[in-house]
């Protein structure tokens, strides 16, 4: 069975939506980016700045001063950095990280020579805001996908031009109140994940976990959500999801684990 990349939720910010606070500290950082390689995350996504709406703004000089100490402590190869800043994404890129998560989807064209000479791999997200972090905004749900469309429609063509290489780009198109208020407009970037893929054929990274509209459909509150990410997370790798961003690498891995047991059980025992 296909098992997508995990990446693992590192929060280095003091009021992050479920877990700002918890490692601000770099000892607490390093040892949560290490026990969610332990338990299974592919890359660790380390993010120094809060996007939620209610969230205080962070300096670059802030965001490299909480990222030093752990891109110094945690493999390179192993690091996925999570910045819509220039300054931060050229410093994540002198230390050889092996991705850069922009929720602002590189809107900067004055770093594209440095990301086509660097090697990082390129996550590129799709958000209305045009300022990247995240507001409390409606948007139809039935014109959701083709603003999306439009979206990665440009973005790739510039980065393209500017010599990105393809096969370092992936999309994500957004979730929760980066493509709007009502849980719908999620649950169409969900169930349009192979309509991405087969446009543009490129990787699609999934970033469900604990978000705004699971709470407004299970009514739970940020960390009783586990049940209701991982029943997303299992949804959007089966619609072609290639990556999945959580903070609970160890339940999605074990899903996995289990799914890919059945499969083979049934291949060996029932064909």
């Amino acid at each position: 069975m296909r098992r997508p990349l995990i990446f693992g939720i590192v929060n280095i910010t003091a009021d992050s939506f479920s877990d700002g606070g918890l490692h601000l500290e770099p000892a607490a950082a390093v040892a949560q980016a290490r026990a969610l390689l332990a338990d299974g995350a592919d890359y660790v996504d380390l993010g120094p700045a809060p996007s939620n709406p209610d969230a205080s703004p962070v300096s670059p000089a802030q965001e490299v001063e909480r990222l030093e100490p752990l891109l110094a402590a945690i493999e390179s190869d192993r690091i996925s950095v999570d910045s819509f800043r220039s300054e931060t994404q050229r410093f994540a890129l002198r230390h050889g990280v092996a991705y850069l998560n922009d929720i602002a989807g590189f809107a900067d064209p004055a770093l594209y020579p440095e990301l086509a000479a660097a090697r990082a791999r390129l996550i590129v997200m799709h958000s209305l805001q045009s300022g990247a972090i995240a507001d409390r905004r409606d948007y139809p749900p039935e014109q959701l996908y083709d603003r999306i469309r439009r979206f990665f429609s440009a973005r790739v063509a510039e980065l393209r031009a500017a010599g990105v290489a393809s096969e370092r780009l992936a999309l994500d198109p957004g979730m929760g109140f980066f493509v709007g208020g009502d849980p719908q407009c999620s649950l169409v970037a969900l169930n349009r994940i192979a309509d991405l893929k087969r446009e543009f054929g490129l990787p699609v990274l999934v970033s469900v976990s604990r978000k705004s509209f699971l709470g407004a459909l299970t009514g739970r509150a940020i960390l009783e959500r586990g049940a209701a990410t991982l029943a997303a997370e299992l949804a959007a790798i089966d619609a072609g999801a290639d990556m999945i961003r959580t903070h609970d690498v160890r339940a999605l891995a074990d899903a996995l684990a289990v799914r890919s047991a059945l499969e083979d059980n049934r291949r060996r025992f029932t064909t």
